[in-house]
C-alpha cells in the first residue's frame, strides 16, 4: 500500500547548510522529510518555480531521453528507508523500474507531470504529522519556499 504525495518544496537546514525536501500525503496529514543534495534541491526548486534554464539541466535532460527513447515514466515511488537512507524507483510503461535516489526521482517526476507515491513503511518509518497547533509553522515553511532563490543552494559542495 502508497500514499500520493505532493512536493510542499525544498528548504535549507542551518546550521549544516543541508537542504531537505519535503513531501505531504495527497490525501493525508503525513509529511515526510529527505535530506538531499544541494544539487537536486535546485532543481527541484527551479521546476517548482517555473524558470526555464537556457540550456537543458540533468533531469530535463533526463526526461527529454526518456521520451525520445519511445518510453513513458508514469510514476515514481519511495520504496525503501534504511540506516537513514531513502531508496526510490522510476516506474515506466510496461512495468519496467529502476532504481533510483528520491532527490533525483522527484526532480524528474515534477518536470514529467507523474505521480509520486511513497509506501506505507517508510510513511510509518519517517512521516511526521504536525498538529493543528504548528499549522504556522507549515505556513512559515511555505513564505520560506516563496523567498528562496537557486543561489540559496549553492556552495554546500563547494
Amino acid at each position: 500500500m502508497s500514499s500520493e504525495m505532493r512536493v510542499v518544496g525544498v528548504r535549507v537546514e542551518l546550521p549544516a547548510n543541508q537542504p531537505i525536501l519535503l513531501l505531504r500525503e495527497a490525501d493525508g496529514e503525513r509529511y515526510l522529510p529527505i535530506w538531499i543534495g544541494s544539487v537536486e534541491a535546485t532543481a527541484i526548486a527551479l521546476e517548482q518555480q517555473g524558470v526555464r534554464p537556457a540550456r537543458p539541466l540533468t533531469h530535463d535532460l533526463l526526461k527529454d531521453v526518456i521520451a525520445g527513447l519511445g518510453r513513458e515514466l508514469q510514476q515514481v515511488r519511495i520504496i525503501d528507508l534504511q540506516e537513514g537512507t531513502f531508496y526510490a524507483e522510476l516506474v515506466f510503461d510496461e512495468d519496467v523500474r529502476i532504481s533510483a535516489r528520491p532527490s533525483d526521482s522527484v526532480a524528474l517526476a515534477l518536470r514529467a507531470g507523474v505521480p509520486i507515491h511513497a509506501e506505507e513503511n517508510v510513511l510509518e518509518e519517517a512521516g511526521l504529522i504536525i498538529p493543528d497547533e504548528q499549522e504556522d509553522e507549515v505556513e512559515k515553511f511555505r513564505e520560506f519556499l516563496d523567498s528562496v532563490s537557486p543561489e540559496d543552494f549553492r556552495g554546500a559542495d563547494t
